[in-house]
């Protein structure tokens, strides 16, 4: 059944398939604010389900047939399940109508002024900023970001306002269900060339986005990015240079790297553009401390070596994060890396890339490549990426065992001083590793 056809205000059951993921919990959160019944189900527990069960929300750990209420309305599902889901296919059998998670965006979108806040790195951090300057601002917007803000312990703003701000995923152009008027583009960069051929199927993919939006809307973006000039071409509405409207030496931020700048002037361009007070949007993000898992603290050691732990899984995320830390930790810090690789496919098509990512450390330890939604071919693994590191003298090495892992970190905190950073990095589970580095030796929490 296609969306449109979907009244949501007569919904009154609905079970989520996938329900730990970031962006569909959200919407879970939502509808459960609007007094419906919530089920979903997942793979296994993470701080996610954890929270969604604080709220009242009955999440399944077990993705079975008999999780689907026989009298449900609505089945709202990750485009991550496969189509032999046992849940997708009872769902098919009861003909309960189906929203991917994308799709119920789009519905929530269609009845709001939404703000789409898209490009390949740094949406979530952005769209965590806008949340802030406009909750600040009293414009009590409607929020869903990629990402849990600390400050609210959620990753959903429910607000009775007219805006809607929105993080938009490019993957599968899941962004095209949106109908915004205003969108936010940070950059376009090559990434999921699991499903895009390449950067000009990227770029088709936002130029699409951009023609969506009205005469009267707008588009937040760094014009003279070349690769933003096939997007440029089907704008209709007015284009709005960030990095011009927002002066970079006027944002002061408490989290670092020339990125989260960026991220910033976004934000407030299109703050600003809509009517907030700069001043106000200005004071607002100088209070911003960032989300889960964008640079977030995770603890202290006794001997002052900070633990942090980063998304970041894309060459050029890792790069920006890297490049900011040394900034901030000056040269004389030791910065031991703990990566893992997300998906085969970027792992091997970006490798050169990720090769070139990591010369701000002094220790990189690669984990196995996170499979998420992919199968091994045999063709690419994490000992292929220590060795291109090993080939620019940068002390790498391949371990496998998480246990392992913080055996080693322990040891190198142990002989560490004070200043010297650890960062456990990417987006798949490798942030345990420090979590139960500083639970084990009881180290400060972040």
């Amino acid at each position: 059944m296609m969306n449109r056809e979907i009244n949501l205000e007569t919904v009154k059951k609905v079970h989520f398939i996938g329900i730990g993921g970031i962006g569909i919990s959200a919407i879970a959160r939502m509808f459960k604010g609007e007094g419906k019944e919530i089920s979903g189900s997942d793979r296994g527990e993470s701080k996610v389900t954890e929270e969604l069960e604080q709220v009242g929300i009955k999440v399944f750990l077990e993705q079975r047939a008999d999780n689907v209420p026989d009298d449900v309305d609505l089945i709202v599902y990750t485009l991550a399940i496969p189509a032999d889901n046992p849940e997708f296919m009872r769902a098919k059998e009861l003909g309960v109508p189906m929203l991917s998670y994308p799709e119920a965006l789009g519905l929530v979108s269609s009845t709001k002024y939404t703000i789409a806040v898209s490009g390949t790195h740094g949406k979530t951090t952005t769209t965590a900023m806008l949340a802030r300057i406009f909750r600040e601002a009293k414009l009590e917007p409607t929020v869903v970001v990629g990402s849990i803000i600390p400050e609210l312990y959620s990753n959903f703003v429910a607000g009775k306002g007219k805006y809607f701000i929105a993080e938009a995923c490019e993957y599968k152009r899941s962004f095209l269900n949106l109908n915004p008027q205003a969108v936010i583009i940070t950059n376009i960069d090559t990434d999921h060339l699991d499903y895009y051929k390449d950067l000009a199927d990227i770029q088709s993919a936002f130029a699409e986005l951009v023609s969506k939006i009205p005469t009267d809307g707008y588009l937040i973006c760094d014009p003279n990015d070349e690769r933003l000039a096939p997007v440029l071409a089907v704008a209709k509405c007015q284009v709005v240079d960030y990095l011009v409207s927002a002066k970079s030496e006027e944002i002061k931020l408490l989290i670092p790297g020339k990125h989260n700048i960026k991220d910033a002037q976004a934000a407030l361009a299109l703050a600003v553009t809509l009517g907030v007070d700069k001043p106000m949007a200005l004071e607002a993000l100088s209070h911003f401390t960032g989300t889960w898992r964008r640079y977030e603290v995770k603890g202290l050691s006794p001997n002052h070596v900070m633990i942090y732990d980063d998304y970041a899984h894309h060459p050029t995320e890792i790069k920006a994060t890297l490049q900011g830390t040394r900034e901030s930790y000056g040269p004389n810090s030791n910065i031991t890396v703990v990566f893992q690789p997300h998906l085969f496919s970027r792992t091997k098509l970006l490798l050169d890339d990720f090769a070139n990512s990591f010369d701000d450390t002094n220790t990189v330890i690669v984990t196995d490549i996170y499979a998420a939604r992919e199968i091994d071919d045999g063709t690419i693994s994490s000992r292929d990426l220590v060795e291109r590191l090993k080939e620019k003298n940068i002390d790498a090495r391949y371990i496998s065992d998480f246990a392992e892992i913080e055996q080693v970190l322990k040891e190198i905190v142990e002989k560490g001083k004070p200043g010297d950073i650890v960062i456990t990095m990417g987006a798949g589970e490798a942030f345990q590793i420090g979590e139960n580095l500083i639970t084990h030796n009881g180290y400060l929490p972040g």
